[in-house]
């Protein structure tokens, strides 16, 4: 059953009586609170909050049409009807234009129980309203606190939203501090406590941080719960306070209104969902900076595993390169100026030894090639893939001997977005693979184009030949640097060149597969993504 509280300014009892009767209807239970003065009218008004003022159209020293504007004045949704024995039509239109929600004759009392009824649905569709629009708030606080990666900010969105959603006169944002409550924030019509702490066990916060659940009070001069002499200083009448996380809360966020009122179940469960979406920002901003902490850890571990990088390299470079050059020389010398000139088995030996250093000099090179393909950042911009292949190839006819049956076919005005310097290294291995591998095929074939899918969208680049090929039952290992499926003997190399291919396309953001089989060529297929990776 729905209860109305009604204030009704009547001093004459028997009519007060005529009302009240005529006010007891089945689906709603008026709870009547009559003032017969002025005195009596100001009192109630600033004490309680009421859902209807019944007035008649003069009291002892109050006319009712000045009710009518205290009403409107301090209370602007309160529906304010008349209950009058004055049937002036001038003083009735000017009640309706000051803002009366309807007039109602004492000799027809009877128009009282519908016009309840309008004052019942008014009052629903309001709410209705205000909850639809509470909730769209509540839903944008809620993304501002997903993006929130500070306690500050939290603390700044949640205590001007907490006095949104409810329209209320004062919020504020408590956080528990051992066995205190303190008040971290507030956003309201006077100053609260904003910078104190409390015990736990002395204030209505710490009250609903201890019991895990919302206190409710409508008067709190009323409620034990209260220390009144705190709160004498402030505006505060009525309150609702709710734990942030029921679970082991961690703090508190208050709702304060200047008058008497009793919030509905609607607005305790707006704030209190406002509390646990806080509770979750808070939970996730301790994720973040764990997650922050993480990175930072793996930067620096990053950064020092570069340094070593780095420091692997120039001893590569330089402290490797010096005895594989004493290596090859001094093999040379003994190969060419040794008298007599070697013979047999010791120049079988020093031919041996100047290949081994000549191939040591070849893996020095492509591990060096690795790490700085590993290390390079990306230069995006359009690239003409077709011209350098072409480059490419052009340059492998001219540094080998010819070949009977050549074919090749580049198309040599394909683009791409990537890096051209990369995209260059990449392209030399694929193509000198093909050229390597159709070394002993006659009427060699080697081609370089591109795919675009039947519906549109980014190209598949294709390097095919008809080669050597290989068994694809190994195809997982061709990207594995040192891991070959050719030996030495067939086909000279270390194995670390489609490592370096396939480390450049993941750089761009791209894949690369292959097919084939022995004896009938290898396919490699890449593409470059949308973007670096």
């Amino acid at each position: 059953m729905d209860t109305l509280r009604i204030l009704h300014l009547e001093d004459n009892p028997d009519d007060a009586g005529l009302v009240q009767q005529a006010l007891a209807l089945p689906e709603t239970t008026p709870i009547l609170t009559r003032v017969d003065s002025r005195a009596g009218f100001a009192a109630a008004l600033s004490k309680g909050e009421f859902d209807l003022v019944l007035s008649d159209s003069s009291l002892p020293g109050l006319d009712g049409q000045q009710a009518l504007t205290l009403v409107r004045e301090q209370r602007p949704d309160t529906p304010f009807i008349f209950v009058s024995g004055s049937a002036d039509p001038r003083w009735v239109q000017q009640s309706y234009h000051l803002g009366a929600f309807d007039v109602v004759s004492k000799e027809q009392l009877w128009r009282l129980p519908p016009v309840l009824k309008n004052v019942r649905a008014t009052r629903q569709n309001r709410r209705l309203n205000q909850l639809a629009t509470s909730r769209a708030l509540l839903v944008e606080i809620v993304k501002q606190l997903s993006l929130a990666r500070s306690l500050d900010a939290i603390v700044d969105i949640v205590k001007t939203g907490a006095r949104q959603l409810n329209g209320a006169d004062g919020a504020t944002f408590i956080l528990r501090d051992g066995d205190q409550c303190y008040y971290v924030a507030e956003d309201a019509i006077g100053p609260l406590w904003q910078g104190r702490r409390f015990p736990l066990r002395a204030c209505i916060s710490g009250w609903a941080m201890l019991e895990r659940k919302a206190a409710v009070i409508p008067d709190i001069y009323q409620d034990p719960r209260i220390p009144h002499d705190a709160y004498r200083p402030t505006f505060v009448k009525s309150l609702v306070m709710v734990p942030i996380r029921t679970e082991a809360p961690i703090g508190a966020i208050g709702n304060y209104w200047a008058n008497n009122r009793q919030p509905n179940e609607d607005e305790v469960a707006l704030i209190q969902a406002l509390a646990d979406s806080t509770s979750l920002a808070m939970e996730n901003l301790e994720l973040y900076k764990d997650l922050e902490r993480r990175v930072q850890d793996r930067t620096q571990r990053l950064q020092a595993a570069n340094e070593e990088l780095e420091a692997f390299s120039y001893s590569v470079s330089h402290d490797l390169r010096a005895p594989l050059r004493a290596l090859q020389g001094y093999s040379d010398l003994l190969l060419s100026q040794v008298q007599p000139p070697l013979q047999g088995q010791a120049q079988s030996y020093a031919e041996r030894l100047r290949k081994s250093a000549l191939r040591m000099q070849v893996l020095i090179d492509d591990l060096l090639n690795l790490s700085k393909v590993s290390r390079a950042e990306l230069h995006y911009g359009q690239t003409s893939i077709g011209r350098i292949a072409q480059e490419i190839m052009a340059s492998l006819q001219n540094t080998s001997p010819p070949r009977e049956g050549l074919q090749l076919d580049v198309d040599a005005s394909l683009q791409a977005q990537g890096d051209p310097g990369l995209l260059r290294i990449a392209l030399e291995n694929l193509l000198s693979n093909a050229w390597k591998y159709t070394g002993k095929t006659a009427a060699p074939h080697i081609e370089f184009f591109a795919e675009t899918p039947p519906g549109g969208g980014a190209p598949t680049y294709v390097v095919r030949d008809n080669g050597a090929g290989f068994d694809m039952a190994y195809a997982g290992e061709l990207f594995q640097a040192f891991r070959r499926l050719h030996t030495e003997a067939e086909f000279p190399g270390t194995g670390v060149g489609l490592t370096i291919v396939q480390r450049i396309v993941r750089k761009h953001g791209g894949h690369i597969w292959a097919e084939a089989a022995p004896g009938k060529g290898a396919t490699f297929r890449f593409t470059l993504g949308s973007g670096p990776s």
